[in-house]
């Protein structure tokens, strides 16, 4: 499967804008380049972006799955693991999560949760770089960005479905006191796992252990053709029928949910916040896996 790339000195002068050129030896449709420059091409951009549905191969590097962007910074490795405070967590980089070094083409990165690993560094084109783990025949695609040009807010919104796993439960805060009486006007508590949601009826405050899940079932997001910032959100309950949400982002710890059936607006806030790999809970748990959200050709219903 693997298909060799090459990564040229032409690829460093493009992107690093040094004045020097490094020597390669050419054997077999393979460029070697030394250490230094390595380094220097991973140096070349402030976050890549981990391409997700790019990915090739049935294994995995735990920490590229898990991650929206990584950074090498002089032997540091940094990642955004959160879609929570992406673009503020330490300044745009992310967290510390472990060290690396480079030899010819390869990086070794040492990583706080995942350990060692060895990877093979190779130029797709002159932003773009693969990532090969060679025990189990993976790529990642990672496209590089300088830190004041990469657009965090889409991938906060491409990336809403974790955003909303990211807290233990959200706690209804408000409801509006226009809309109709419905069912959802009893339920104080949303929780999102990967593949299925649950809401309790629970009083407000109730502590977070205590929450008793009264019902559950599939939950899905939906993109807007032509409304970036708009998302829908469908809660399909198990023997119980289904409600329809108009989904909007208040900051990174309220949503609001707009009922359109009834005309009422909710807000929930989040509660338990998980920082994957400061959170051993987290850290095991969440992966990114290949999907984009199915699209849904609504209009808005909520004024702005």
């Amino acid at each position: 499967m693997k298909t060799i790339k090459l990564l040229t000195g032409y690829f460093l002068l493009a992107t690093l804008m040094v004045s020097c050129y490094a020597e390669v030896i050419i054997e077999d449709d393979f460029i070697e380049e030394s250490a230094f420059n390595t380094d220097q091409v991973l140096q070349s951009y402030d976050l890549w972006y981990v391409d997700i549905n790019a990915t090739r191969g049935n294994g995995e590097v735990p920490f590229l799955q898990r991650a929206f962007t990584v950074s090498f910074d002089r032997g540091v490795l940094l990642a955004n693991n959160n879609i929570v405070g992406i673009g503020k967590t330490g300044g745009g980089y992310g967290i510390d999560v472990g060290t690396y070094g480079t030899l010819s083409g390869t990086v070794d990165i040492d990583h706080d949760v995942d350990g060692s690993w060895y990877l093979e560094v190779y130029a797709v084109n002159n932003n773009t770089i693969e990532l090969y783990d060679a025990g189990s025949d993976t790529s990642y695609y990672l496209k590089g960005y300088q830190i004041n040009n990469f657009d965090y807010d889409t991938v906060f919104y491409d990336n809403i479905n974790y955003f909303i796993q990211e807290y233990d439960a959200w706690e209804k805060i408000y409801t509006s006191e226009a809309g109709a009486l419905n069912d959802f006007d009893n339920e104080n508590y949303l929780q999102f796992l990967p593949n299925f949601f649950r809401s309790s009826i629970d009083a407000p405050n109730t502590s977070y252990a205590n929450l008793q899940w009264d019902f559950e079932g599939d939950y899905q997001v939906y993109d807007i053709p032509g409304d970036n910032s708009l998302k829908t959100l469908t809660l399909d309950y198990d023997f119980m029928g289904d409600d329809y949400f108009e989904l909007y982002v208040i900051n990174d710890s309220t949503i609001e949910l707009y009922h359109p059936d009834s005309g009422t607006t909710y807000e929930f806030r989040g509660r338990g916040y998980q920082e994957y790999l400061k959170s051993s809970k987290g850290s095991e748990s969440k992966k990114r896996i290949k999907a984009s959200n199915p699209t849904m050709n609504v209009e808005r219903k909520k004024a702005k």
